[in-house]
């Protein structure tokens, strides 16, 4: 059953009603409403399964400032060619251009969101589609925005080809076996924030200019791969960064120009094998790796890094590192010689770090990195340190090219 609503018929009634509302409360279950051009009231509510779709796609849905836009409580909705704009601001309320709930097999495809708080709001609902949507959040300062996608307790999803610019985060929280792919990320706070997820695919993304590009926290068996990670934001700017979790397999990245490029915040009571970093590319960023407190569990192998300030960077000197598999990097600061041609480094590549070294105990000196004189301490702090250095990595077959 088709239904069209022309913006011709929105004249015949009081500016106070919304025929949209009343087209989808009359609508038989399994029909289409096809919106022509114009702008149509919003604060929808979808109970039913049921697909809206814009004819050329200049339908405009907005709620002028209040509430949710289009609120989903059906399985089997589709929102199609569709702009949704104008949602309330109130974050209590988690005011969303589209809100569903208990809503499986939603696909949103091809619209535009702006103008919102939140910008798509999905929880307890399975085996969704976001496709082809370009979606950001108000224009305000990053404390002041919504999320561009919050997904709570929702599995079999998938988020592929979307544009996210200039919304706060893009949060999946306790989802599992959801695949992130193909998506452009610019101008967000924590553009794929997985929290307590598991079975995770991030694939083929494109990020730049945000604060943290993936956050992983306290989840497992999560495959980031084949990723461009470039230019975070600020002094607090990180590729990727993970706290705790088991099974992170990070795999075929570019991570470029970030202030960290890999931020590995792991407690030292942790035993198991928990991260694969293999054949990323990880240069010029200001630290290729930086370990808030102990070096463990990683298995960094056949990986190219070069041209950073610092390769590895550590907080906490006291704790130990162990349980580390690091082989067959490329490290563009070995100095080494292949005497038999075999393309392995006649001896390992070891990175210490030095008590003495001023710029890790004050970032803001790094500024002077450089410069002569600092690099003239640098070099005295090698040949003649004041305190015995701490062995922070060592890989024993380096590849020299």
């Amino acid at each position: 059953m088709k239904i069209f609503i022309s913006l011709l018929f929105l004249h015949y009634v009081l500016l106070s009603a919304s025929p949209l509302q009343d087209a989808i409360d009359h609508a038989k279950p399994y029909s289409t409403i096809h919106l022509e051009k114009g702008t149509y009231k919003g604060a929808l509510t979808i109970n039913k399964p049921l697909e809206i779709v814009a004819q050329n796609g200049q339908a405009v849905i907005t709620a002028e400032g209040y509430g949710s836009v289009i609120k989903i409580n059906s399985h089997d909705v589709t929102l199609k060619n569709l702009t949704i704009t104008g949602s309330g601001q109130q974050s209590e309320q988690t005011d969303s251009a589209i809100k569903a709930e208990h809503s499986d097999n939603l696909k949103i495809i091809n619209c535009t969101i702006n103008q919102v708080l939140y910008a798509i709001v999905i929880s307890m609902s399975n085996n969704c589609i976001i496709t082809d949507n370009n979606i950001s959040s108000n224009n305000q300062k990053i404390p002041l925005r919504g999320d561009g996608i919050k997904l709570w307790y929702s599995h079999n999803n998938q988020i592929r080809e979307n544009i996210f610019d200039g919304t706060r985060d893009i949060h999946l929280q306790r989802s599992n076996q959801n695949l992130i792919t193909k998506n452009t990320f610019v101008n967000n706070r924590f553009a794929t924030h997985l929290e307590y997820c598991g079975d995770i695919n991030i694939s083929n993304n494109f990020y730049r200019y945000n604060t943290v590009s993936i956050l992983i926290s306290g989840s497992k068996n999560i495959e980031i791969t084949s990723n461009q990670i470039l230019s975070s934001n600020g002094v607090a700017g990180i590729g990727i960064l993970t706290r705790g979790g088991y099974d992170i397999k990070i795999s075929d990245n570019i991570i470029k120009y970030n202030y960290k490029g890999l931020y590995i915040d792991n407690k030292p009571k942790k035993q198991k094998i928990q991260r694969i970093i293999k054949n990323n590319t990880i240069s010029f960023n200001l630290e290729a790796f930086h370990f808030h407190a102990i070096i463990s569990n990683n298995h960094i192998t056949h990986n190219r890094i070069h041209h950073n300030l610092e390769d590895i960077a550590k907080d906490l000197y006291y704790y130990p590192n162990i349980n580390n598999k690091i082989l067959y990097n490329y490290w563009g600061a070995y100095r080494g010689f292949d005497k038999n041609g075999d393309g392995i480094g006649d001896t390992p590549f070891i990175i210490y770090r030095y008590a003495d070294k001023l710029w890790q105990h004050n970032p803001a000196i790094k500024f002077f990195y450089g410069s002569v004189i600092v690099g003239l301490i640098d070099f005295m702090c090698q040949i003649a340190p004041f305190t015995k250095p701490l062995k922070l990595i060592e890989d024993k077959k380096p590849i020299i090219k």
